[in-house]
């Protein structure tokens, strides 16, 4: 089975000055991710913009992304899509691409049919036919649906889904995931400010938005505890903490992409309809990286 253990960045798409994807940026920073301890890239997530991208547009993003990864560096692919065929053909087009799993959000649009048996349904169509494993995607504060315990664990009993990425910071939740399901089920943390209880309790590594903007950071987090710094990986914590708090939750994707171009990667602006940062908010946020810089380089 693939090991999904450790840090992955939930990679942003670059874009040219004239609102089109731009895969050299794309480029510049896989190159640039190639030399941190990242094990992986997610493609196509929620911190991608997946939801405002065309077709052919993911499509040339995700061949990018496979070009440009250093040999060893696991793929992921977001393939969720509103429907199950759909779906479907995500997953035979990153595999095709050469990815090694999908990330299947929840549909959410008719989100009061979508009861867990329903969901259920949905996501054991997808891995009877995907060609590559699934991995599940629950992300509550953009969907408004939540993958619960009880289905996530009835979930992890087919043989192609062999993990899921909670994005919800419910620690309870995904302790509850990780004692009802098989052992070999794998949990991902998608909240950066909970990365540490996470692990602590059984998860095996984390997908993150933050880790666009601080990889070094990020995987320097999960490898002071999965060597037993409990206390270096505490303190390593409360900074990821603050900065996902004043970074990723006050300005979205936005203040992710401005902190990478302060960092030497292409950041950017995000696509219509989201908003680029004014002025003022630049200003709060190159603040606030400055305060967390010198604590996040004396803890790596």
């Amino acid at each position: 089975m693939l090991d999904l253990s450790g840090v992955y960045p939930a990679l942003t798409t670059p874009f040219a000055a004239d609102g089109s994807v731009s895969l050299e940026g794309m480029k510049h920073n896989i190159g640039r991710y190639n030399q941190t301890a990242l094990v992986g890239y997610v493609v196509l997530g929620s911190t991608g913009e997946s939801v405002l991208l065309r077709s052919k547009e993911m499509d040339g993003i995700l061949a990018a992304v496979k070009e440009t990864a250093a040999p060893g560096k696991k793929l992921l692919a977001g393939c969720g899509s509103e429907s199950t065929a759909e779906t479907i053909e995500r997953t035979q087009r990153a595999a095709a691409l050469g990815y090694d799993a999908a990330l299947v959000k929840t549909p959410y649009y008719y989100k009061p049919a979508y009861q867990p048996e329903v969901l259920i349904t949905h996501y054991r169509r997808v891995a009877d036919e995907s060609p590559i494993p699934v991995m599940l995607y629950s992300v509550p504060i953009f969907t408004g649906v939540a993958l619960e315990a009880p289905e996530t664990i009835a979930l992890a009993e087919h043989q192609n889904i062999i993990g899921i990425k909670d994005s919800s910071g419910n620690v309870q939740r995904i302790s509850e995931m990780i004692a009802g399901a098989p052992p070999q089920f794998q949990v991902l943390v998608g909240a950066a400010a909970t990365v540490f209880p996470c692990l602590a309790v059984g998860a095996r590594g984390a997908i993150l938005a933050l880790a666009s903007a601080l990889p070094e950071k990020c995987a320097t987090l999960y490898e002071l505890f999965r060597q037993g710094q409990w206390e270096q990986a505490r303190e390593l914590q409360k900074v990821l903490l603050r900065a996902s708090n004043q970074i990723v939750s006050k300005f979205g994707i936005a203040g992710v992409k401005y902190v990478m171009d302060q960092r030497g990667y292409r950041g950017g602006n995000p696509r219509l309809p989201l908003q680029p940062l004014t002025d003022e908010h630049k200003s709060r946020i190159s603040s606030i990286l400055a305060t967390i810089e010198q604590p996040i380089m004396a803890s790596a």
